[in-house]
């Protein structure tokens, strides 16, 4: 899915993140970026850069609130599926 909100959304940060990742994703999200839905969750998207995933939820009257953000992933296709470090999300 690909989730993009106007320029003038407001992003409320709860995580006190660094100001250069708030104005990240609020660069991702006014051109559009990949966006999964949390299952569990309503309103609830983790949002990928090439390197980050920002945890978000948005409310109903528009507003985004910045709830984590953790390194993305890389898979590593050299090594065996068992041989592959597994790694927690920072939060």
């Amino acid at each position: 899915m690909l989730i993009r909100l106007n320029p003038g959304t407001a992003i409320e940060d709860l995580g006190n993140h660094a100001v250069e990742s708030v104005e990240k994703l609020r660069a991702l999200l006014a051109s559009g970026a990949p966006a999964k839905t949390d299952p569990q969750r309503k309103g609830f998207y983790e949002v990928e850069n090439c390197s980050r995933v920002y945890y978000i939820h948005v409310c109903p009257n528009g507003k985004v609130l910045l709830l984590a953000i953790w390194p993305k992933e890389t898979v590593n296709h050299r090594l065996p599926l068992g041989d592959r470090p597994s790694a927690s999300p920072a939060l």
